[in-house]
């Protein structure tokens, strides 16, 4: 009997090791963010509470890294230097374009997954609608973002406006570079989303009375949480992700500081709720179609 106690010890202890040796071999899974924030470090330290849940959740390593333009994070995840990033629509499109990336979640804001870009203007510019932009400085954000290059730039051809001909100057530059150089007049019009400007505002980053919005788009899917094309292969693991992602909302009332202000949990989503970014990228001539 002691023998046979010793013995069954002995493979639970050995199947405990072996499952632990597993586990810690198991890659570290690298997490992808854009530069929402204004510098690198202060976006690794919002998001790090995230990767940290994301860890605990998946019991799995997850490292944190920010990627500093929204194209440059659409091409880590198709070519395998990210497994999961949180990044704009656009990016998602173009990764998932280009290399099979797979949405899983949309992040929420206020409650809602969707959100818009728009046009901003100093007030005392005279400007009042893109009718009046002709001849003037327009800043688009870096080639990657929806609300600061696709939607904007799809809008301009529906109106047979070329910017690099109908504008006296064009900018491509960071939202933030954007809506502070529109306030000081450096710059006569630019292309940012309501997210980004109420947020600048909220921070005393610019002042309200000194940016007008003078145009706005249709409701656009907000920023989505996509999976490379091996990992979505997994769907064991795409189940256990979007399970984790789903109940931040409720982990969201105990512990704030794991997402930034406004932002308030996350929804499943698939690919067809990017299908308006989608189009629009192909009206433009970005995407070919397949």
């Amino acid at each position: 009997m002691k023998r046979l106690i010793g013995l069954c010890f002995f493979i639970v202890v050995t199947t405990a090791l072996l499952n632990t040796d597993a586990n810690a071999a198991e890659p570290a899974l690298k997490l992808g963010v854009g530069l929402f924030q204004p510098d690198k470090e202060k976006n690794d330290a919002t998001y790090r509470p995230l990767a940290t849940y994301l860890s605990n959740k998946l019991n799995r390593p997850v490292e944190l890294r920010t990627v500093d333009s929204w194209e440059g994070l659409a091409k880590s995840l198709a070519n395998g230097e990210t497994d999961i990033a949180l990044m704009g629509p656009w990016g998602y499109v173009l990764a998932n374009h280009q290399a099979g990336a797979q949405v899983v979640s949309t992040i929420l804001y206020d409650g809602k997954p969707e959100y818009f870009a728009i046009m901003v203007t100093h007030p005392n510019s005279g400007i009042n609608q893109p009718a009046d932009l002709k001849g003037k400085t327009f800043a688009f954000g870096d080639k990657g973002s929806t609300s600061g290059y696709l939607i904007p730039l799809h809008y301009f051809m529906t109106q047979g406006i070329d910017p690099e001909r109908y504008f006296s100057k064009v900018l491509y530059t960071k939202h933030q570079a954007i809506e502070t150089q529109v306030t000081q007049g450096i710059l006569d019009a630019g292309a940012d989303y309501n997210r980004n400007r109420n947020a600048m505002i909220e921070q005393g980053l610019i002042k309200a009375e000194q940016s007008r919005i003078i145009w706005q788009s249709a409701p656009l899917p907000n920023d989505a949480v996509a999976v490379s094309k091996a990992l979505a292969a997994d769907r064991a693991f795409v189940i256990r992700l979007q399970a984790a992602l789903s109940e931040v909302g409720d982990v969201l009332k105990t512990e704030p500081k794991l997402l930034p202000p406004h932002y308030t949990g996350f929804v499943s989503r698939d690919n067809n709720f990017y299908k308006p970014i989608r189009d629009a990228g192909l009206a433009t001539g970005i995407l070919q179609a397949k």
